[in-house]
C-alpha cells in the first residue's frame, strides 16, 4: 500500500520537548495548590510521565478526581506557561524535522501535525518554528473531537485531505499514546520515535510497526524508490 498522508506528532516528534512539558505542568498544578513539595506530586508528575501525546485537558480531569473547574483553570495556566516558554525562545525542531517534512510532500506525501496542546500553543509553536506553510494540516483534540490514544486526529486527517484509504496513512510519535491511536485508525504504518517520553520497549510493546530513531528516517521508509 503507497502512503499518501503522514501524521505527525508535534513535541517529542518533530518538536525537542526539553522538559518543557514537565516545566508547564509544575505551574499548572500549582495554579491549583498543589506545589512540588506536596506529598501528591511526584505521582502526578509520573502520570503526566506516562501519559505523554494524550490531551492535556483530560489528563488534569483524571488527575483532579474529575472537577470541572479545578480542571480547566490547570489547564489554562499549563497552555499559558507552555506558551510563554516557547515565547521566551525555548522552541527547536527535532534535527532533520523540516527536512524530512519537506522531502515528504516533495514526493507527494501529505503531511499534518497532530498535538494534544491546545490550538493557542499549537499556533504559537509554528510561528515559533517559522513553520507557516511548511504542512498541509494541523489538528488538535478540540479541533477532531478527542486526543489520542483516540484516533480522532488521524481520522480528521484522513476526511479533511481527503485521503480514500486509511491503509494509506502513516502515523508517528513518541508515545504509547501515538501508537494506540494510529492503530485504532487502521493506519498501515505506526511508527514510534526516540526522540521524546517512551522508549523502544514501550512502542514495541504498544504495537508499533516500526521504531526509528528520529522522524528524519522516516522519509526513507515511505517513499518508494
Amino acid at each position: 500500500m503507497t502512503i499518501t498522508l503522514a501524521v505527525l506528532d508535534m513535541a517529542g516528534t518533530t518538536v525537542l520537548d526539553g522538559g518543557l512539558v514537565e516545566r508547564a505542568f509544575t505551574a499548572a498544578v500549582g495554579a491549583v495548590g498543589v506545589e512540588p513539595d506536596a506529598p501528591a506530586y511526584p505521582g502526578m508528575l509520573d502520570y503526566v510521565r506516562r501519559t505523554m501525546g494524550e490531551s492535556k485537558i483530560t489528563v488534569f480531569r483524571a488527575l483532579l478526581d474529575g472537577d470541572e473547574d479545578r480542571a480547566q483553570t490547570a489547564n489554562q495556566a499549563f497552555e499559558q506557561a507552555y506558551a510563554d516558554l516557547v515565547d521566551a525562545g525555548h522552541c527547536d525542531p527535532v534535527p532533520g524535522a523540516a527536512a524530512a517534512i519537506t522531502r515528504l510532500r516533495d514526493n507527494g506525501i501529505k503531511v499534518a501535525l497532530g498535538t494534544g496542546f491546545a490550538a493557542p500553543t499549537r499556533d504559537r509553536l509554528l510561528a515559533g518554528l517559522g513553520w507557516a506553510g511548511l504542512v498541509d494540516l494541523s489538528l488538535t483534540p478540540a479541533e477532531a473531537g478527542r486526543g489520542r490514544p483516540y484516533p480522532d486526529l488521524v481520522l480528521t486527517a484522513v476526511l479533511r485531505l481527503g485521503i480514500e484509504d486509511v491503509r494509506q496513512v502513516a502515523v508517528v510519535g513518541d508515545t504509547t499514546a501515538d501508537v494506540h491511536s494510529g492503530l485504532r485508525a487502521g493506519a498501515s504504518v505506526v511508527a514510534g520515535v526516540l526522540t521524546g517520553a517512551h522508549d523502544r520497549a514501550a512502542l514495541t510493546a504498544a504495537g508499533a510497526t516500526h521504531v526509528l530513531e528520529s522522524v528524519r528516517e522516516l522519509p526513507d521508509l515511505l517513499i518508494k524508490p
